[in-house]
């Protein structure tokens, strides 16, 4: 029996180092932040500095996926993504230090308030609360650029996989699973409706389940069964965020390229710029090496 269970501690020990790190609510705090840190968001507030930062205006960043949450027990009607989509966008293009972000999704509460304070002003008479009133509604600022887009995808389980032994009553297995999140961002000119550029970014998002168990008669009409698991899921609003900031990021480049904005220090850039080009030279090189180009017809 003591063989046995050694033998089971080890074989869940090794499926473990398969599987990688895995949250476990067990062995970590849950303490409260102020933020979620991508991977990108490094390199999206690094960039060196712009010129002159750009005044830019987003409406809505929607989520065109259309779809919604499988349900596990009766029915669900809660989305696949989040629909906070623009709120983490405008904070990435706020952060960026390139862009001047302005109030348009929740532009009739704006208005409303300095249709307050004019109506104040004017039903009370008096001088000094019409000049503080001046002062305090200074004329709106307006957008060059629109910022347009959305989150256009949301595929699920385009890898699965796994792997798992038993052995006398005795054994575990590894489950993985790869979603992928896709967004759109395009700026438009406000002079002429022209589409200036158009991105794009994908996060996969990765699932990943450790289990194990053992059942044994360790005697007469004695059964010992244990079973145990744990499971990590990536939270697909943090692979939305950090999609929408590296839309931001190769926006702010693809911009730089073709002459959107301009950088402050031009040979401090051409380093982002160099660094940029070589990333997506590898990408394509891995999509044409995995065979998925020839599938689409894609040379």
């Amino acid at each position: 029996m003591k063989k046995i269970g050694i033998s089971f501690l080890g074989l869940i020990l090794i499926l473990g180092g398969c599987a990688g790190p895995v949250y476990s609510p067990f062995y970590e705090k849950a303490i409260s932040g102020t933020e979620y840190i991508t991977s990108v968001h490094k390199d999206l507030t690094s960039l060196p500095p712009p010129e002159k930062q750009v005044p830019v205006a987003v409406y809505k960043f929607r989520d065109q996926t259309g779809q919604y949450k499988p349900p596990i027990v009766g029915t669900s009607f809660s989305t696949a993504v989040t629909q906070g989509a623009t709120a983490i966008l405008i904070k990435a293009l706020e952060d960026s230090g390139w862009f001047i972000p302005l109030e348009r999704e929740n532009l009739a509460n704006l208005l409303q308030e300095r249709k307050i304070i004019l109506q104040m002003s004017q039903q009370y008479d008096d001088e000094k609360l019409k000049e503080s009133a001046l002062k305090v509604l200074q004329p709106l600022i307006y957008a060059g650029v629109i910022f347009e887009g959305g989150i256009i995808g949301y595929d699920t389980n385009i890898v699965t996989g796994g792997f798992g032994a038993k052995y006398f009553g005795a054994g575990g297995a590894v489950q993985y699973r790869v979603d992928r999140v896709t967004v759109y961002l395009r700026a438009v000119s406000v002079k002429n409706g022209a589409i200036l550029k158009t991105v794009q970014a994908t996060k996969v998002v990765l699932s990943q389940q450790l289990s194990g168990g053992f059942f044994r008669f360790v005697r007469l009409n004695r059964l010992l069964e244990i079973e145990t698991g744990i499971s990590s899921n990536e939270p697909v609003e943090m692979a939305v965020q950090e999609a929408i900031e590296k839309a931001v990021y190769d926006m702010i480049i693809e911009g730089v390229k073709i002459g959107m904005w301009k950088p402050k220090d031009p040979e401090a850039f051409k380093v982002v710029v160099e660094r940029y080009e070589k990333e997506k030279e590898e990408a394509l090189k891995r999509f044409k090496g995995s065979g998925e180009s020839d599938f689409w017809g894609v040379k």
